[in-house]
């Protein structure tokens, strides 16, 4: 028997590549020598680093380590009306810092019921006039809640007069009563009546709402309001 011969696995697999018409380029396994990166011309040592946190540190007197001592917290529903004009339900204890800051000079209660004594109390500290009780008549065939045409027609004409400005309108929650006034107030100023009734929802909550005073609003005739315009607001003369 001849010997047989063993050719070298890697001279077969190029003969059998060379064959089936593949050529096979010589690939160089030299490795080439690494380079150095330099850094980039902007960058910083960690020693630059460290020097710079220690010029930046904070001293320990300008770090806030204890919350305010006043809480600065608005009423519900409270929201700015026109200028020095504000809307809002009955104040707490815990909205009083947050009106002396208005430095209000009168107030309107529309509520049937007396405002909290703490309030009452507020009112008197600060030296605040309060108007409440305006026009109320029970028997008034087209009242609402104790909020009539005549009360709704002196809170106008209460608002209608900067001397009494800054001045906050409020009720129990700051929403149909008050949205009343406003309502009024915004159809006095000649917006439409869409207008008017989109404004009065946005207080009223999730329940919406109330029909009869959408239509206390579109039925009130505002030619009644008497204006002085010597001390009307500049935003009502426009």
């Amino acid at each position: 028997m001849g010997n047989k011969q063993v050719t070298n696995g890697d001279e077969s697999n190029s003969t059998s590549n060379q064959k089936n018409g593949y050529k096979l380029n010589n690939v160089n396994t030299k490795h080439t020598k690494k380079q150095k990166a330099s850094p980039p011309e902007d960058a910083v040592t960690i020693e630059e680093l460290i020097d710079d946190s220690k010029e930046n540190k904070i001293e320990d007197s300008e770090l806030i380590t204890e919350a305010p001592t006043i809480r600065v917290v608005p009423p519900l529903n409270f929201c700015p009306v026109e200028k020095n004009l504000y809307r809002s339900g009955q104040p707490s204890a815990l909205n009083h810092s947050f009106l002396e800051q208005l430095h209000l000079k009168s107030i309107i209660w529309l509520a049937i019921e007396d405002p909290q004594d703490n309030f009452l109390k507020f009112i008197d500290d600060n030296h605040i006039n309060l108007f409440c009780n305006l026009g109320y008549d029970s028997v008034e065939s087209n009242s609402w809640d104790g909020l009539s045409e005549s009360s709704i027609k002196q809170a106008l004409e209460i608002i209608a007069d900067r001397r009494y400005h800054p001045l906050l309108v409020c009720c129990g929650m700051g929403r149909h009563r008050t949205g009343t006034v406003i309502g009024c107030l915004r159809k006095l100023q000649g917006w439409n009546f869409a207008s008017v009734s989109e404004e009065y929802r946005r207080f009223t909550g999730p329940k919406g709402g109330r029909i009869l005073v959408e239509l206390l609003i579109e039925a009130f005739d505002v030619s009644t309001i008497r204006i002085d315009k010597k001390y009307a607001p500049d935003w009502l003369l426009r």
